[in-house]
């Protein structure tokens, strides 16, 4: 096992491509791709990271289109607004775990942490 120092630039730059990815479109996409082909390569505790990267980005998916079918009956624009929160609070969260060199804590959460 070895003690060098691991490269967390490429799971960084992820989370900032989706945080970006709110201003300019398919950045989110690039990053997912990105994160499934650096996951298996990575240390244990940074494959945490890119499920953390791979689950955000699905599960916003996920809350996009719920959030889009039920603007019909208003509530919809509630569920997109919770959505971009929900992205910003998640990705900073996963920053901070990086930047302390900590596996994510519960990498399969569908809420914020």
């Amino acid at each position: 096992m070895s003690d060098a120092p691991v490269s967390t630039s490429t799971a960084k730059l992820v989370y900032i491509m989706f945080l970006a990815n709110l201003i300019i479109p398919f950045l989110g996409l690039i990053g997912l791709v990105m994160a499934y082909v650096n996951k298996a390569d990575a240390p244990e505790w940074l494959q945490t990271h890119y499920q953390f990267q791979i689950r955000t980005f699905w599960i916003s998916i996920l809350y996009f289109v719920i959030g889009s079918i039920l603007t019909v009956v208003i509530i919809g624009w509630l569920v997109i607004l919770f959505t971009l929160v929900w992205i910003v609070i998640r990705n900073v969260n996963g920053m901070k775990f990086l930047d302390a060199q900590q596996a994510h804590p519960n990498p399969t959460a569908w809420m914020f942490s």
